[in-house]
């Protein structure tokens, strides 16, 4: 699994917002937690956690994600929903890490990325047995989809920044190149767009901006270089 860190950089506004939608989750449901995990290889950490009063679960509270154990470990592997009515009872999930802090049912979905790598999870736990009714599946896909959809935004956000710098940079490149204009070596006289040559006090106060190369006026190469002109 790859490290999504570096790839989307969630705002604090968009963060604030996960954190109301994690909170709701857990009031409507009524568990003691709701959680957005992230996986950062080579751990899976808490990203948003409900701020419920027997949520045990904090933000930043992490763990090795490979051969961790946890609920979630198996939603990324499988990038599939996984539900845990009770764990004590299931002779698989008995032994489950999140036990530990009394967690006994869990229900969660995998979070993509945009380029289908994973993010991490959306999920809720519970003390006590709890087999969520296809009612609570579908609200917790609903805001799944969502969190994915604010991921998109941010990753096309990032796209089209670095886009738009390289658009600007080459903007400016080509308007400096379109401002070198020719100007003879010998006389100093400078050529137009309209290949005429002006004196160079004529054309730098026309066009302040502009830069210089050097070349030479048909009247210097005739000065310089009969032998070179032919009549």
């Amino acid at each position: 699994m790859k490290s999504t860190d570096n790839l989307i950089e969630v705002p604090f506004s968009i963060r604030c917002n996960w954190q109301e939608i994690v909170n709701l989750l857990a009031d409507i449901l009524h568990v003691p937690a709701a959680l957005i995990m992230r996986l950062n290889d080579p751990d899976i950490e808490v990203f948003v956690s409900s701020q419920s009063d027997d949520n045990p679960y904090y933000p930043g509270n992490k763990e090795k994600f490979d051969n961790s154990g946890l609920y979630c470990e198996t939603v990324i592997k499988t990038q599939g929903e996984l539900l845990v009515p009770n764990a004590l009872a299931d002779e698989k999930w008995k032994l489950n890490p999140d036990i530990k802090l009394g967690m006994i049912s869990y229900l969660g979905f995998p979070i993509r990325q945009p380029n289908g790598e994973p993010f991490g999870t959306i999920c809720v736990l519970d003390h006590k047995e709890n087999a969520y009714s296809e009612h609570i599946k579908k609200l917790i896909l609903n805001i799944r989809n969502l969190i994915e959809s604010h991921l998109l935004l941010m990753f096309m956000n990032k796209v089209f920044g670095e886009r738009n710098r390289q658009l600007s940079d080459y903007l400016m490149e080509l308007q400096a190149l379109r401002g070198i204009v020719p100007i003879c070596t010998n006389c100093k006289s400078i050529r137009d767009a309209q290949d005429h040559w002006h004196s160079v006090e004529d054309y730098f106060i026309r066009h302040p901006a502009a830069d210089f190369s050097h070349t030479l006026c048909p009247t210097c190469v005739k000065k310089l270089y009969p032998d070179m002109v032919h009549n």
